[in-house]
Order: C-alpha cells, then structure tokens, then sequence
C-alpha cells in the first residue's frame, strides 16, 4: 500500500505542511504587525497572514501529492538509477513552478478580499518567497524518504531473517541424521544369515530395524527429540549391530533417570554411538567397550560416548558423521554448544554439552 491510499499520511501531510507554514511564516509576520503602532487595519492584516499562511499550506500539500505520485512510481531503492533521479528533480522545478504560478494570484484575492484593493505583490516579493517555499518541499521530500528508507531496510532485514530461517532450515533437514545405507545393507544381510540360525531373533532384529527406520523418517520433520526416544533408538542400533560383532561387542549405559524428558536434535546420539562402533570396535579385531552416560549439571545436558582405541590419524577416516553432528549443533545452539572428541587412556571420548 502507498503512501498516497494511506487516509492517516494524508491527514497528517496536511496537518504538517499547514502548521509548519503559520509557524514559520505567518507567525513571524502577526508578531511583528502586533508589535507595531495601532493600525485600524491591523486585525485585518493579522487576519490576512493567517489565511496566507492556511493557503501557502494547503496549495504545497496539494502539489506534493503530483511529486509523492512520480516518487513512488519512480524511485525503487531495491534498484535505483540515474534516469529515475534527473526525472524527480524535472517533477520537482515543474512542480515549484506550478506553485508559483498559483499561489500569487491566491494570495493577491485574499488580500483584495480581507484589507482591499490598491495592492500589488512586487517581484522581488515573490522572488525571495521562492526559496522559502523550496525548503519547505526538501524538507518533506526528506522526510518522505527517510520513512520509505526504514520501510526497505525493515523489509530487507525481514527477508533476511527469512531467508536466513529457510538456509537454517535446509541446513538442518540435509545435516539430520539418515540411517546408514552401508549399516542396513549389511544389517540385512546378517538377517538373512540368521534366520537359518535363530529365527526368533531375526524376527526380532527386523522389528529392530524398521523401528529405526520408521524414527529417521517419522523424525526427520523436527529439530528435537526426547532422550527416552532417542535412547530407544540407540538400543535398537547396538541389538542390530551386536548381529555382526557378537560377543566382540560390549556396551554400557548410565542415564541420569531426570534427562530422559530432555530434549536433543534427533539421531545426534545414535551417530555418536555408530562413530564409535565403526570407528573404534570395528577397527579392532579382539573388539572392545562401548559406554554411553548422559547427565546433568547446572543446566547443562553432558552426552559423553566412550570407546576402546585410539583416535585415527589414518586418511580415509574423516568421521562425517561427527563433522555433521558439529554443523547441527552450531545451526541450533550456536556458541552454547560444544563437541569435544578426545583420548583418555585406552579410550576415545566424544562428548556433547548443550544447554537445558
């Protein structure tokens, strides 16, 4: 909507350039006629000057509507050209020179009509009135700009953040946590072997497996998770992953029973663990321990993953799924979240503290 259907810019236009004319101009004028010696026509001539200035006012309020017109069709800030600017300063001398034109014989039938006749505005009066009037038309145009320039900066900075919000979100949705297709091919593979073997727990394995893959997809909606859910999750990835490695495979969980209704980016444990698998027990053939502890202390939630070995120094193990877990928690909590991965002993320590 421009400025021009707006009925409180049009009232208040009005209201500006009218009261700012009688100040500046008018006022000054009944001041100095009041200050004067009695005249018998004094009252007449305050009068004049009152209804000089109401005319001055109303005639510049009137033709600034055939600026504010070519403005707003001309003038666009999101791409602004010469040519547009040489065309307002034309509108612009037009438009004085409109003014000019009709503002004298206004003022000449006021005058005629509230002191008499005998009168006849000089034109060296009419000429130092010019810049006065001229002023008053910069000024508005520079309020009117001022105002369309903090339109566009709001509209610039609203579709900023907007865009910014979509970026933010495509981000997290290609970062979120998918189900390895390396993990489920292999994952099915071991079922196909262990139906011949133990058909219960196949058909237990599978209902693991789907589990998994109904959560990555059902969740991949979301931005957080409850740990219960995604502890459930994890459950499920080292029963299947148990399959491949057996009894090489021993894992331990300790959670603090008052984080399980926390909230957490989903998946972002389970990778946390499948790091630790593939890049820790898988790498060692007498296999190794697996513990995940999860706690909380003065409104930090604390996610720590421990694994036998050492950290890889080997090209080719690049560890994506920790640089993706680094990413996600930048995109959702910014500096208040911190990922460390480190060794401690005969162990490898990923750790995850996000604020609560």
């Amino acid at each position: 909507m421009t400025l021009l259907n707006k009925p409180k810019y049009i009232f208040l236009s009005f209201l500006g350039f009218v009261l700012y004319v009688i100040f500046t101009l008018s006022l000054d004028k009944i001041s100095m006629k009041m200050n004067m010696p009695d005249d018998p026509l004094r009252a007449k001539i305050v009068t004049y000057f009152i209804y000089e200035g109401l005319a001055c006012g109303a005639l510049a309020w009137l033709l600034s509507f055939i600026i504010l017109f070519f403005y707003e069709k001309w003038i666009d800030f999101a791409n602004l050209k010469k040519l547009s600017v040489y065309k307002m300063v034309v509108v612009f001398s037009l438009t004085q020179m409109l003014y000019s034109f009709l503002i004298w014989p206004i003022l000449f039938a006021i005058h005629r009509h509230r002191i008499g006749e005998g009168f006849e505005f000089s034109f060296a009066q009419k000429l130092t009135n010019v810049p006065y009037f001229t002023v008053i038309f910069l000024l508005w145009i520079f309020s009117i700009t001022a105002y369309k320039v903090y339109n566009y900066v709001n509209v610039v900075k609203i579709n900023q953040i907007a865009l910014e919000s979509n970026l933010r979100e495509s981000q997290l949705n290609t970062l979120k946590g998918q189900i390895n297709p390396h993990f489920m091919f292999n994952s099915l593979n071991n079922i196909r072997g262990l139906i011949l073997e133990d058909a219960t727990r196949a058909r237990d394995i599978i209902t693991r497996l789907s589990e998994m893959l109904r959560y990555s997809l059902t969740k991949n909606n979301v931005n957080t998770i409850s740990i219960k859910e995604e502890l459930q999750t994890v459950d499920n990835y080292i029963e299947i992953s148990k399959i491949q490695f057996e009894e090489r495979l021993q894992f331990s969980m300790s959670v603090n029973p008052e984080t399980l209704n926390v909230a957490i980016p989903p998946m972002i444990m389970q990778m946390l663990v499948e790091n630790a698998v593939k890049h820790g027990i898988g790498t060692i053939k007498e296999g190794g321990q697996i513990n995940l502890v999860v706690n909380t202390t003065v409104n930090i939630l604390t996610i720590l993953v421990q694994n036998s070995g050492s950290l890889s120094i080997h090209e080719g193990t690049t560890r994506l799924g920790l640089e993706n877990i680094k990413k996600r928690l930048s995109l959702i909590y910014g500096d208040r979240a911190s990922f460390t991965l480190q060794e401690n002993g005969n162990f490898v320590e990923a750790k995850i503290s996000i604020p609560v």
